[in-house]
């Protein structure tokens, strides 16, 4: 067994989080508050070293005045809690959304739907070999059909209807694959708490 008294503060914390498997208990509602606590106090001091204390405080200090205007859109957040003047944080709140907007529309765009189309339209390098020639066929013809399953200006009649059927096939196997993916992280975390309890801590395994 470790020595190391932090390793013993990890595993009991590790075990107090595990405890919730069972019910509900108050040595997770301690680990679980501990947890957030010393997040937030983390992610506070980054923030302030990475960005406010270089970004902000160091500009104004330089002289660069014009800084004042992000904290002063900063400092209107805090008058959400004065009542009487609780309607200014919807300027810093309406700046962010346009500004959030503006840079991740073109972002997403140019990720997401050029990005895409340029992966279905289906050119001779894409059969270099007959695997990757199959693979844009299926990935074209699964693009398509998803599309005609959203299209909802005609009723899915005719043609439409086993495409749009093919298209849920499509939707189902990326839905599944992107949970699949989701569980496989989480299992990879639970594998490396085990991990941690029965090596560094216990040494049966190493």
């Amino acid at each position: 067994m470790s020595p190391d008294p932090w390793t013993w503060i990890a595993a009991f914390l590790t075990l107090m989080i595990f405890s919730f498997l069972y019910k509900d208990n108050p040595f997770y509602k301690f680990a679980e508050h501990l947890f957030v606590g010393v997040a937030n106090g983390y992610y506070i001091a980054l923030y302030w070293h990475n960005s406010l204390k270089p970004n902000l405080f160091e500009q104004l200090a330089a002289g660069n005045f014009l800084y004042i205007i992000p904290l002063l859109l900063g400092l209107m957040y805090f008058a959400r809690f004065i009542p009487k003047v609780s309607w200014l944080v919807r300027i810093p709140i309406g700046f962010m959304i346009g500004w959030g907007a503006g840079i991740s529309i073109p972002a997403y765009f140019q990720a997401f739907v050029l990005k895409q189309l340029e992966g279905t339209i289906v050119i001779p390098q894409n059969f270099t070999s007959p695997l990757s020639g199959v693979w844009a066929v299926i990935s074209l013809i699964g693009v398509v059909c998803t599309l005609i399953y959203f299209y909802f200006s005609k009723e899915h009649k005719g043609l439409l209807k086993p495409t749009a059927r093919l298209g849920i096939f499509f939707i189902m196997i990326g839905f599944g694959a992107s949970f699949g993916y989701t569980v496989m992280a989480r299992v990879s975390l639970l594998i490396g708490r085990i991990q941690f309890l029965l090596g560094p801590w216990l040494g049966l395994i190493k």
